[in-house]
């Protein structure tokens, strides 16, 4: 029992990497904020903060900051570590997908 109880803490323990959609753009002000997520500017308006999570209360405090800033959210959406978002698509670059 104890090599189950290692996979499933090394499967939680590992960083979530998550795509937060906001509507409308983000100021630069607030970077330091969001401090570890890449934040792109789409031109739909949108704003697309990706990046790791540690863990659920982190993502729960990170909701906040949304909730605190008054913009209204789109989608929190988990993402495949290693697929990157092309720039201003949210769609992954074909590079990044393996066959």
């Amino acid at each position: 029992m104890m090599s189950d109880r290692q996979t499933f803490d090394q499967k939680h323990n590992q960083h979530q990497c998550y795509e937060i959609r906001l509507k409308g753009h983000l100021d630069d002000r607030w970077a330091d904020w969001f401090e570890g997520l890449t934040i792109t500017l789409e031109d739909n308006g949108d704003t697309l903060l990706t990046g790791p999570v540690i863990d659920q209360a982190a993502l729960h405090g990170l909701l906040k900051k949304v909730r605190d800033l008054g913009m209204p959210l789109v989608s929190v959406t988990p993402v495949e570590r290693g697929l990157s978002a092309t720039f201003g698509t949210g769609q992954a670059d074909a590079s990044d997908v393996k066959p």
